[in-house]
């Protein structure tokens, strides 16, 4: 069977739906650093959308990158003609296969940094988008603040240099905006972090202080970054879903993107100059996320974290077994509806209680394959952020506690590095020695994984909250995983 390309699309089965539209019309608009498989599922996957409606055909992407590994998406690109294929999972084992066309150039910064460059300076250039993972703003672990000891970053601020990272690129390209009298772009993060684009603003901000402290305020007055939240569960694609793709569908793609049917984009209409039109195609444009961002942390992010450490305990390995037991979805009801959402202020569009069990449908897609282990790793990043906020407000109000003091009993139970059965646990966090040595001091100081305030504030100094941990971690040590959500069930705990 021909590999994907332009040449290939009148060839495809009839049951793969390809671009309407004639793509050597589409010219870029937007220039995005970190062509993955979140970013292939969505935003261009949006942008596809549109597209085929007859619009936003000045809006097409040049995707760039910047490390090594880059080279392989550099490569595929070429041969397919930046085409491939977005597979969507339906939770009965459906497939839906769609090529999209929105992408139609691909750089590899260190190929050709000039050519990177004169395409963020070009005035057709409005949006510079980013999806660079969450390290990939260097935010200080302990500080906060940019962390310019990274050796990349160092090699950028020397004089005369080449830029080799995305701050140095995007930094120098405004700069030169600057100079031609062309109005600056709109940076806008689509990575899933809170506040994505106030931390964006502050990360180049920073680095363009450090280079030139006059295109740093010139950047701050004139450069947008608007905020947005994101959500599509996209697994890493695997060698079977490229062969059941060629096999089922006769599609030789070398790099398909594999997604579950569910995708959300919450976006602050903030842009320095035009934008596409995504209201049309689903896209909330919405003048403040945070909502929209709380309602993400605190019940979908939460949940996976109520699920995950309660699930490997009790022998799951992934999410959708343990959201196909009625015993662990009952409890991530509770939680969501008697702790997270009372926390909550409205979202506008949204229908929280539909949305909850939305997400118990998303979780329980046997296709995603998503693993616990996934879940469980870097805890001590994710617990701090979208757990304990939650806990606090409701011991605040006055409220329940139960839940949330479970979930983090039972990440202490599993942080001790063995599950039910006796098997090892591979516990994978920056503070692995530190978590797993308080955990284990459990039998002796019951208290003794709580008391980091880094992690827990003041939670070990409430009283309700300890009698409710307390009794959750000693029914995990007596009763296991399933007969602590039972006796929960039954109302039994302190």
């Amino acid at each position: 069977m021909p590999r994907l390309s332009t040449e290939a699309l009148t060839t495809l089965d009839a049951r793969v739906e390809k671009p309407l539209y004639d793509r050597s019309a589409v010219r870029p608009g937007i220039v995005h650093f970190g062509v993955g498989g979140f970013h292939r599922a969505h935003e261009a996957m949006y942008l596809d959308r549109l597209m085929n409606d007859g619009k936003a055909l000045d809006w097409g992407i040049c995707g760039v990158g910047t490390l090594p590994h880059d080279a392989r998406m550099r490569d595929v690109m070429a041969e397919q003609d930046c085409l491939y294929t977005l597979v969507v999972k339906h939770p009965d084992g459906t497939l839906e296969p769609r090529v999209i066309g929105s992408l139609v150039r691909y750089l590899f910064a260190p190929d050709d940094p000039e050519a990177v460059l004169e395409a963020l300076a070009d005035p057709a250039t409005r949006i510079v988008s980013l999806t660079i993972t969450e390290g990939g703003y260097l935010v200080h672990p302990v500080t906060g603040e940019f962390d310019h000891s990274d050796a990349g970053i160092q090699a950028d601020l020397a004089p005369g240099a080449v830029p080799g990272t995305v701050f140095g690129f995007i930094t120098e390209a405004l700069a030169r905006r600057r100079d031609r009298g062309i109005r600056p772009f709109t940076v806008m993060s689509c990575d899933n972090i809170p506040g994505n684009g106030d931390v964006a603003r502050r990360m180049l901000t920073a680095f363009a202080r450090l280079r030139d402290s006059a295109l740093a305020e010139w950047v701050e007055g004139e450069v947008p970054f608007p905020n947005s939240m994101v959500d599509r569960i996209t697994p890493v694609t695997t060698e079977a879903d490229r062969q059941r793709l060629a096999e089922q569908f006769g599609v030789e793609d070398r790099w398909p993107v594999v997604c579950e049917p569910f995708a959300q984009w919450a976006l602050e209409d903030s842009f320095s100059d035009d934008r596409p039109p995504l209201e049309a195609v689903g896209v909330q444009l919405v003048p403040d996320v945070e909502p929209y961002e709380l309602m993400k942390l605190r019940l979908l992010n939460a949940s996976h974290q109520a699920l995950c450490y309660l699930g490997y305990l009790a022998g799951y390995r992934y999410a959708h077994e343990v959201c196909q037991d009625e015993l662990f979805t009952s409890f991530l009801l509770g939680y969501m509806d008697r702790e997270a959402t009372p926390t909550l202020a409205p979202v506008p569009g949204v229908d929280l209680d539909h949305y909850k069990h939305q997400l118990i449908e998303r979780f329980a897609n046997p296709e995603v394959r998503d693993t616990l282990a996934r879940l469980c790793a870097e805890s001590s990043d994710r617990i701090p952020k979208w757990l304990v906020p939650v806990a606090r407000e409701r011991l605040a109000a006055g409220g329940e506690i139960r839940h949330a003091a479970l979930v983090i009993a039972s990440w202490a139970r599993y942080a001790e590095g063995v599950d039910e059965q006796g098997e090892p646990i591979e516990v994978v966090d920056r503070l692995r020695d530190t978590l797993m040595e308080r955990a284990r001091r459990q039998s002796e100081e019951p208290l003794a994984f709580i008391a980091d305030r880094d992690l827990f504030a003041d939670l070990v100094d409430d009283k309700r909250f300890v009698a409710a941990y307390r009794w959750s971690l000693d029914s995990l040590h007596a009763k296991g995983a399933r007969g602590t959500l039972e006796a929960l069930a039954g109302g039994a705990i302190a």
